[in-house]
């Protein structure tokens, strides 16, 4: 069974409002959803926002429709800038984040598909309104010709339980979008996955493993093993220290 996931709730003040986010969100089937904030990094001396713990929002999380477990809620940042050289993503204030993702400002931004990075195609703008439908239908063919079906998720960016769509729906959508069926599926599980676990790697990446060479030891050579098993001193002090 496949696992769903929607990374772009929009965040708001409203508790309740975020509530019914995440209830409807686990009854469509969703196992995986992100509150998203945004930063303006464009905007001087703006601060990144700091998220809400999840268990502020909800004291008890949903559980996920056709499924025994409780929805898996993450944090998400979506960073809107200009210049790639302006952000580094490393900076301490965006440790508690689960997720990052940058809304490029300029058409140069775009141009990164061949490194590996997922462009998001979100779709609750084209329930909002019929003129943004259609400039969205538009964008998410042209994206969807230029990516060949890959490197790409579908998501809501709801800001109310109505605008949030099933997954199976959204997977009609894509092949409105220009994508083949098993892409369409993709783009809201497995590619959705891809990008939740690049985000664990991105906050474990300062880690780091230190590994000795032991001699294993043989029935023989249980009660007296070689002499030379053991590194020198120095030499084991070296092998700590690399």
């Amino acid at each position: 069974m496949s696992v769903f996931m929607d990374l772009n709730l929009s965040y708001t003040n409203d508790k309740s409002r975020m509530q019914s986010l995440i209830e409807t969100a686990a009854h469509l089937g969703y196992s995986t959803v992100a509150i998203n904030y945004t930063y303006e990094l464009t905007i001087k001396k703006s601060k990144v926002p700091v998220p809400t713990p999840i268990k502020d929002l909800m004291e008890k999380l949903p559980i996920v429709q056709g499924r025994c477990r409780p929805i898996r809620v993450l944090n998400r940042l979506t960073v809107v800038m200009s210049e790639q050289c302006h952000f580094k993503k490393t900076g301490r204030e965006f440790s508690a984040y689960d997720l990052l993702a940058v809304q490029p400002a300029t058409e140069k931004l775009f141009h990164a598909v061949e490194r590996g990075i997922m462009f998001e195609v979100s779709y609750s703008a084209a329930i909002r309104d019929s003129t943004m439908r259609r400039y969205t239908i538009a964008n998410a063919v042209s994206l969807v010709e230029t990516c060949k079906g890959k490197n790409l998720i579908l998501s809501s960016a709801a800001e109310k339980p109505l605008e949030l769509r099933g997954p199976y729906d959204i997977s009609n959508l894509g092949l409105l979008f220009g994508l083949s069926d098993g892409d369409a599926k993709e783009a809201v599980s497995s590619a959705c996955r891809s990008v939740v676990l690049h985000g664990e790697t991105r906050k474990t990446a300062g880690g780091i493993v230190h590994t000795m060479k032991c001699c294993s030891e043989t029935p023989d050579q249980q009660e007296a093993p070689p002499a030379d098993c053991e590194a020198p001193a120095a030499k084991r002090a070296k092998q700590l220290t690399e």
